[in-house]
């Protein structure tokens, strides 16, 4: 079977931290994998922010997450503080993929924890259909530092 590997952009603009939480850990003692999709939404939403939107409020329409790919590599623990680098790119007509990169220091080393990536499209959420990326936003994206 082929494993995920998820190429990351050369340069990452934004970055976060973000505590990891008891309710973060599972019964092996260390962060569930389930729980870095909701780390990486945590990151998703500042990175949003940062740029003055928000996934429903995202000049002018809201985001969807259409897919997901996570690259676990090392393992998170109660008390760490995972820093996550997101960018953005392959932007599309409707849509652009976000790229994720957690880690954590250990020992003063980095440690790298996963890489993901999202596709996110935009969407109007009365409609009920995807919309054309705002050209505003992906100015924003783009250009961001």
């Amino acid at each position: 079977m082929g494993r995920t590997r998820i190429e990351l952009p050369a340069k990452f603009r934004f970055t976060c931290r973000i505590p990891v939480r008891i309710t973060d850990i599972n019964y092996g003692g260390h962060v569930g994998n389930d729980r870095i999709l909701s780390l990486i939404h945590e990151a998703r939403v500042a990175y949003l922010d940062n740029l003055g939107f928000s996934e429903l409020r995202f000049a002018g329409a809201g985001l969807i997450m259409a897919d997901v790919a996570i690259e676990f590599k090392k393992e998170l623990f109660y008390g760490d503080q995972l820093e996550v680098q997101v960018e953005a790119g392959n932007f599309g007509s409707a849509g652009f993929d976000l790229f994720y990169k957690l880690e954590k220091i250990v020992n003063e080393s980095v440690v790298t924890v996963a890489h993901a990536r999202t596709g996110m499209i935009c969407y109007d959420y009365e409609k009920k259909k995807p919309v054309a990326l705002p050209v505003m936003a992906r100015e924003k994206m783009e250009n961001a530092d």
